[in-house]
């Protein structure tokens, strides 16, 4: 039986890692390399880590993963506690010891720990919109599609879970978009594509119910039709550490691939925010590839993994 937590979860973190050495790196400084572009799991990196070290975007989807799946619900009180011992004392991390932290995530959580209020600690400005959430919601999103949540519901719990630290609306629709996403490609047919499209045909179908989104949504315009966006040349995508950016590049890496190797390399080798677009662009390849279709030497370096695969494990 397919273990859909092990696939999102593992797909997020190995596009963490596999980005991490060139995070903050320009893609043509990347290309220009004496070893040339990624090619597969790297050391070193701004924070010298060795390979297969993921940052703080798989720690906090794995603290709230560890929420999730210890109580079986989405406690966003819970989520926030976890999140804090991240933070303070390094929980949910490769060694012990916390790095890469956002600005806006870290200053959501340090709101939460004086006024305990997970509903108002996310930044709701419109500097509120980085990637931040969106790179960590993939737990959110599967416990939606496992539940088998109305879609209003599922909407609701994940613009919750992502408004812990991002509570703009820009960045909420970015991460119920990403739901959309996920939902289509474990109940659809076809290519990776044709279900990523059905995923945003009903998600713009949804939001487009309240005028009130209207405004928000039109900054996803460009994911609107997939073939065309399929044929945007390179120096038009950005990979930068805004929502609707890193969505773009992520998906872009995707449509333009065929295996789950080649989405990543394309995400990763996009440069800049490296980490967290693999991290987006490989939970969902991964759902859709199997954990089978990620390279076995990547994950044979990918840190804490057996740790990792036991919070993944399937409930008896």
């Amino acid at each position: 039986m397919r273990n859909i937590w092990l696939d999102g979860m593992m797909g997020v973190i190995v596009g963490d890692a596999l980005g991490c050495p060139v995070q903050f790196v320009g893609r043509s400084e990347i290309a220009g390399r004496a070893e040339g572009p990624v090619k597969g799991m790297e050391s070193g990196g701004v924070y010298h880590m060795p390979e297969g070290t993921w940052t703080d975007d798989s720690s906090m989807a794995l603290a709230a993963l560890d929420s999730i799946r210890e109580l079986g619900e989405v406690d966003l009180e819970d989520i926030m506690t976890r999140f804090v011992d991240w933070y303070e004392d390094g929980e949910y991390t490769p060694f012990g010891e916390p790095f890469d932290m956002g600005n806006t995530c870290s200053l959501a959580i340090e709101k939460y720990e004086r006024e305990h209020d997970p509903m108002n600690c996310g930044g709701t400005s419109e500097r509120s919109n980085g990637n931040g959430s969106l790179m960590r919601i993939m737990p959110a999103c599967l416990y939606a599609y496992d539940r088998k949540l109305p879609v209003a519901d599922a909407v609701k719990t994940v613009h919750e879970v992502g408004g812990l630290t991002h509570n703009h609306l820009r960045a909420k629709i970015a991460c119920g978009l990403y739901y959309f996403c996920v939902r289509s490609i474990l109940g659809g047919v076809g290519f990776l594509t044709e279900r990523l499209q059905k995923g945003f045909d009903e998600g713009f179908a949804f939001y487009e119910r309240d005028v009130a989104n209207r405004v928000e949504l039109s900054y996803y315009g460009r994911l609107r039709n997939l073939t065309e966006f399929a044929v945007v040349s390179e120096d038009a995508i950005k990979s930068t550490g805004y929502v609707v950016d890193s969505l773009e590049a992520a998906v872009w890496s995707l449509i333009r691939t065929d295996s789950f190797k080649d989405s990543l390399l394309t995400a990763v080798n996009l440069g800049d925010d490296a980490d967290t677009v693999g991290a987006i662009a490989g939970g969902l390849a991964a759902l859709y590839y199997g954990y089978k279709g990620i390279p076995e030497d990547w994950l044979a370096v990918i840190q804490r993994k057996d740790w990792i695969e036991g919070l993944c494990k399937m409930e008896s």
